[in-house]
């Protein structure tokens, strides 16, 4: 069995301003338009709180599958924000019974205007995951997925998507 990746990273060049990114990283009006379409709760200073909540199309979902889903699915809290170009925080996801029970991980956000390419920006997603490897492989994603495969790589490719369209993969927009 392959061991889980301590550090993920992944990056995604977006046709967008730096406040644009950021915006959509941290605004529950924009989070709600991509990815697992979840809104979001940021205290954004340090020690403040973060939040992710669960929407009423996956308690269904949940409910006609048999399990349950809580209202909070992922939580956390602030260690820096800079915006529009840096937030680091600690990240647990509370939806699965051996991620909720693992410790929380760093999930670091740098955003990077290229100045070789104005109008473009790099978005360089970083999840730090010692002693998380439930979590390493949910944030993994996998290849053999028709969605996408789940997981960063695919909630970034959506959100560049969002953002250099103004229509998700999955329609929303």
């Amino acid at each position: 069995m392959t061991e889980p990746l301590t550090t993920q990273v992944f990056r995604v060049w977006i046709k967008t301003t730096p406040e644009k990114i950021w915006t959509a990283i941290t605004d529950p009006g924009w989070t709600v338009k991509y990815g697992y379409a979840a809104p979001v709760f940021f205290d954004l200073r340090p020690g403040g709180s973060y939040r992710s909540e669960s929407t009423q199309e996956m308690r269904d979902y949940a409910d006609q599958n048999g399990f349950q889903v809580p209202d909070t699915i992922v939580d956390g809290e602030v260690v820096e924000a800079d915006p529009p170009r840096l937030l680091k925080q600690t990240w647990r996801m509370l939806m699965d019974p051996a991620t909720a029970a693992e410790p929380f991980t760093t999930l670091t956000y740098l955003i990077e205007e290229l100045k070789s390419q104005p109008g473009v920006c790099r978005l360089t997603v970083t999840h730090e995951l010692t002693g998380a490897p439930a979590t390493s492989a949910m944030v993994a994603g996998s290849p053999l997925d028709e969605a996408g495969g789940g997981g960063w790589a695919w909630v970034l490719s959506d959100l560049k998507s969002l953002l250099e369209t103004g229509t998700a993969m999955s329609g929303r927009g």
